[in-house]
């Protein structure tokens, strides 16, 4: 992820130094430009960034190589470094401003299913009415028990 703040060149310029370096010692296998994407959350106050994706092989040496130019380079915000099995498929970058999957949050006030909800737990509290006293019962535990809330008014 580049700093999108700098110039397309600077920026252009950093893609090849890594492209390079991974060229020089392994082989880069796939190359993806995302182009200026908003993040997720801000990274050093910026809301954008350039994105660039790199699939290669490459020996321990040149990782830790890579590693170390990619943190001290001026204009990059973060990278990540995975291990990936060869036979896994590429990642396709999704459409820029695409939302994404409405989440759960989103389409369930649109799909209203509370009412059908409420008549289903109905049955489940049914048993256990059963089990408690009557109402009236109830009614007369309460008179019984001298400080009651009723006496209270009087």
């Amino acid at each position: 992820m580049l700093d999108s703040g700098l110039p397309e060149t600077e920026r252009a310029k950093l893609a090849q130094e890594a492209k390079g370096q991974i060229e020089s010692g392994g082989t880069l296998k796939e190359e993806n430009n995302w182009g200026l994407r908003k993040m997720a959350y801000e990274i050093q106050r910026r809301t954008e960034a350039d994105y660039r994706w790199y699939r290669f092989e490459a020996s321990t040496e040149l990782l830790d190589s890579l590693d170390h130019n990619l943190k001290i380079a001026d204009g990059v915000l973060r990278f990540r470094v995975f291990k990936v099995d060869p036979a896994a498929p590429s990642i396709v970058p999704p459409a820029a401003g695409a939302s994404g999957p409405p989440r759960e949050r989103v389409a369930a006030p649109a799909a209203a299913p509370v009412p059908a909800a409420v008549p289903a737990a109905a049955p489940a509290a049914a048993p256990a009415a059963d089990s408690a006293p009557a109402p009236d019962e109830a009614g007369a535990g309460d008179e019984e028990s001298g400080d009651s809330a009723g006496d209270a008014a009087e």
